[in-house]
């Protein structure tokens, strides 16, 4: 296993694949490190059961044979693939990033199994918003964001259309706990420093929640961010958070990801969820 940081681009030759590689690149070249791209192929074996019973002893053991032939013609099908996939990616990372490094890791079975096996090296993942297991129906958002996001304390970077290098971003922020944290993570890291940074809090008028931003946006600037503080009134935040994004231009947002059970969510719904699947904008989450 590798010890040395990169940044996870996590791609499986979909339509958001070129994304993936470009947000992947920009934000390694952001912070200096390579970039690690991540192909897993899931090649699940032919259905067999016992056959016995049904046909001679004979039969049974051709049909398995045939069976084991076709299970190695799909693996060697898939390894081809995922060869050239990777190194699709990786030319057309070095063509737009120029020598920026990049890492090739190929592995077999689910994701979630393969980004934790990187654990110690991931600095942050990049993911398409939807990828090729949903190209074709009305799901907006692939099946592996959620899961990955819930099991991840590192930035979790979702994106869709085609790159646009980033000069603005805004953190959604209600002043949970998921939500400071996330503003604690982005004074941390050089990732987003330089650019137009904005905290906005939609609704709660209150002293506390006042204060939660003002202290919120103090923390930013103390780190060397120059920040915008602000306070809307739309009676509901996504769209009120939407609408800012639009008004203003910005081209990222900061969310604090999946602060309630998935238990919770099913009563409460998910303002992660609803963010990532209304925006065309990448969205960093973070918990």
């Amino acid at each position: 296993m590798t010890t040395s940081q990169h940044i996870l681009a996590c791609i499986d030759g979909s339509a958001v694949t070129a994304s993936v590689c470009d947000y992947a690149a920009w934000y390694a070249s952001r912070i200096n490190l390579p970039v690690g791209l991540l192909h897993v192929s899931d090649v699940p074996a032919s259905f067999r059961r016992d056959l016995s019973g049904a046909i001679g002893i004979n039969s049974r053991e051709f049909l398995l044979e045939e069976l084991a032939q076709l299970d190695e013609q799909r693996a060697k099908v898939v390894n081809s693939y995922s060869n050239a996939l990777v190194q699709d990616a990786k030319s057309h990372i070095r063509n737009k990033f120029g020598d920026l490094e990049v890492v090739i890791y190929q592995r077999r079975g689910k994701l979630l199994p393969a980004i934790e096996h990187f654990a110690a090296a991931n600095r942050a993942i990049v993911m398409g918003r939807r990828g090729e297991d949903h190209k074709y129906s009305r799901i907006n958002i692939g099946s592996q964001i959620e899961t990955v996001a819930r099991a991840s304390d590192i930035p979790v970077v979702i994106c869709s259309e085609t790159f646009k290098e980033p000069r603005s971003y805004m953190i959604a922020f209600d002043g949970s706990k998921t939500a400071i944290k996330a503003v604690q993570m982005v004074a941390k890291s050089p990732m987003l420093k330089g650019l137009d940074s904005h905290v906005v809090m939609i609704g709660n008028h209150n002293d506390a929640a006042k204060q939660s931003l003002s202290a919120a946006a103090a923390q930013l600037q103390e780190a060397g961010f120059s920040v915008k503080a602000h306070h809307l009134s739309d009676s509901d935040a996504v769209d009120g958070l939407l609408k800012f994004q639009l008004d203003n231009d910005i081209d990222i947002m900061v969310v604090g990801a999946y602060g309630h059970s998935k238990l919770q969510q099913l009563f409460l719904g998910s303002t992660t969820t609803e963010i990532i699947a209304s925006t065309l904008s990448p969205v960093v989450l973070l918990r």
